[in-house]
């Protein structure tokens, strides 16, 4: 079994042909001259915006304000918790890789939408922005997959005897990760100044009051409002409702992308700790787009569907990416780079299944 911590310790570098990637931009750059359509600063986007805040607005005043049953409280927990996913995967993700406009003040300002629903925008910027996206897939690189003792998402990772059983008890772990990003890996990484295995600079003056402030505000929302009109054990009950279900669907799209069947997991060579792949070719090959022809699923996901594209343009609107998945696979055919991709929801969420028994079976390596 590798050693992942000795992986962790080592400089990570891609190899040098960079040729495909030079062409893939020529294109992408093309297609948006001649068609004259933003990267950024879509109007569309400023509209869907408009609504997913609406929507969740007026849920949580629903939940808090006006919902006197359970039966009344529990399907708006259900579509809160929904809402924030939203919110996520559309205005914040966009905000935070400086998709969302050429100012950098809305960029920043859709960002902090991470904090409206629990988690530091300053500490996902450090995880997913710069190591996700430059490490991807990459075992003792990538903390993205890596949960610890309690699952073995990749065939570099030790596989423990009751991980046979993680494609069964992983789903409703899912629903926890929320809840412990709100209440302990933002303080932890802050703290500690780490994501894994990587340093984080540690937020000073104004970011850490702003931490600090933005973490102060949603635990307001979350408990100090709801107490005011209801009892502890309820405002608990669905507070838990309300970040196990954005908890499971955010944990599951964002497997769908890299933890399946079809995607690679390399790992740097020993004596130089380069990863053999150019740095655009490895995240083709270790992520998978799943459901691009729905135009619900690319509405609601934020064009999470298209992860691939996304990793390679992380700086485009995402409602571009319908658009540019066509010339990305047919330049990626062209090159003789692996495009990989689920027709549905539901056939990723297989793939991710069968991964994970595969991973937890003890006679399977990779």
């Amino acid at each position: 079994m590798t050693n992942t911590r000795d992986l962790a310790d080592r400089r990570l570098t891609f190899g040098r042909d960079n040729s495909f990637q030079v062409e893939l931009r020529r294109r992408v750059d093309d297609y948006f001259r001649r068609t004259g359509r933003r990267q950024r600063d879509c109007p569309q986007m400023y509209l869907k915006t408009a609504i997913i805040l609406a929507v969740f607005a007026g849920l949580y005043s629903l939940l808090v304000f006006v919902a006197a049953t359970w039966w009344q409280a529990l399907p708006l927990a259900i579509l809160l918790g929904l809402s924030m996913a939203t919110i996520g995967f559309n205005i914040e993700h966009d905000g935070a890789h400086q998709a969302y406009s050429n100012y950098a003040w809305v960029n920043r300002l859709t960002a902090m939408t991470m904090d409206l629903i629990g988690a530091s925008s300053y500490v996902w910027h450090s995880k997913h922005v710069v190591v996700h996206h430059t490490y991807t897939n990459v075992t003792g690189h990538d903390a993205d997959i890596d949960l610890g003792f309690l699952g073995r998402l990749t065939p570099h990772q030790d596989r423990l005897r009751f991980h046979r059983w993680q494609h069964f008890y992983l789903w409703p772990l899912y629903g926890v990760n929320v809840i412990k990003w709100h209440l302990y890996d933002d303080f932890r990484d802050v703290i500690l100044g780490r994501i894994g295995s990587h340093r984080m600079p540690r937020p000073k003056r104004w970011e850490l009051v702003s931490f600090i402030c933005a973490k102060a505000l949603f635990l307001s929302m979350a408990f100090a409002v709801p107490l005011l009109v209801h009892r502890i054990w309820i405002v608990l009950l669905f507070y838990g409702v309300t970040v196990t279900v954005a908890g499971v669907v955010v944990s599951v799209v964002f497997q769908l992308a890299h933890c399946v069947e079809e995607a690679e997991f390399p790992l740097p060579r020993e004596d130089s700790g380069s990863v053999e792949n150019a740095w655009a070719i490895h995240q083709v090959e270790t992520t998978v787009d799943f459901a691009r022809r729905s135009r619900v699923e690319s509405w609601l996901l934020g064009g999470l569907n298209f992860q691939i594209e996304h990793h390679l343009f992380p700086k485009v609107c995402h409602v571009n990416y319908p658009a540019i998945s066509k010339l990305v696979e047919q330049t990626c055919r062209e090159f003789g780079v692996k495009y990989r991709e689920h027709v549905s929801f539901r056939a990723g969420l297989a793939s991710h299944f069968r991964w994970l028994r595969r991973m937890g079976t003890p006679t399977v390596a990779a």
